[in-house]
């Protein structure tokens, strides 16, 4: 008779996940304290994105930052975002206990719908959340049509 190694699938499903786990800690996690250096590019800034029927409103957060330290370009059909934010210079880092806040440059794009006018984009910065106003071309917006009775 021949012996045959017993497959068990919650075993490989269980180290699969343990795997990955550690995969996204690695990538993600940031380490703490004072041997924390600190990294470049490491801070993507969270965005919103949602949609009326006159415009197409993306939010994004970004404390602590000046209209000066942020940057906007629209260009073939694409929207993107950039920025640095620069730590404190009036600390030394060796006087920092923690370090959580990332800091560096950052860049996100986004590609526009056909329907944003891209020659009527605005942008206003409120308690640290940038807000852009793309409207919509006006042969893109919904329009209601009224069905006359006779």
């Amino acid at each position: 008779m021949k012996i045959v190694r017993w497959w068990d699938p919650m075993r490989d499903i269980s180290s699969i996940q343990e795997k990955m786990n550690q995969l996204f800690e690695d990538t993600m996690s940031r380490s703490r304290g004072k041997e924390e250096r600190l990294g470049v590019g490491m801070w993507t800034p969270a965005v919103d994105i949602y949609e009326t029927n006159e415009v197409v409103v993306v939010k994004a957060e970004m404390p602590g930052l000046t209209k000066d330290q942020i940057g906007i370009e629209v260009k073939d059909g694409l929207l993107v975002l950039k920025g640095e934010r620069k730590i404190e210079k009036d600390v030394k880092e060796e006087n920092y206990h923690r370090i959580e806040r990332a800091y560096g440059t950052f860049q996100r794009t986004f590609s526009l719908p056909a329907s944003v006018d891209q020659e009527k984009i605005s942008a206003s910065l409120k308690e640290g959340i940038l807000e852009l106003t793309l409207p919509k071309k006006e042969q893109a917006k919904k329009r209601q049509i009224d069905v006359a009775v006779k």
